[in-house]
């Protein structure tokens, strides 16, 4: 079984930050939640595009993480939030790991 990975690149509108952290914070706490979940990681970079990775061990345990009432409730206030932004979903073919 292949493990499903959500990347979204965004950029912030300009003085959201105070009511967007409280949401996105929410958000990461519901997806741990849920049975599947593998990590969630993001990043800002200096140009201020956002990245998130969440990576959920299979498609169902996803499709529960993207069906999920408060979920999509936040979803549709995207607008509010973002200048711009992307989704992608992918499910995994290969991975590798190493430590030093």
């Amino acid at each position: 079984m292949a493990r499903i990975v959500s990347i979204l690149r965004t950029r912030l509108r300009e003085g959201v930050m105070a009511e967007y952290l409280p949401v996105a914070i929410e958000m990461m706490e519901l997806a741990r939640t849920i049975p599947g979940f593998v990590e969630a990681k993001s990043f800002a970079a200096e140009d201020g595009e956002r990245v998130l990775i969440v990576t959920f061990a299979d498609r169902a345990s996803h499709n529960v993480w993207r069906d999920h009432p408060r979920h999509r409730e936040v979803q549709r206030l995207a607008p509010n939030f973002y200048a711009e932004g992307s989704v992608q979903v992918t499910e995994e073919t290969r991975s590798t790991r190493f430590t030093r």
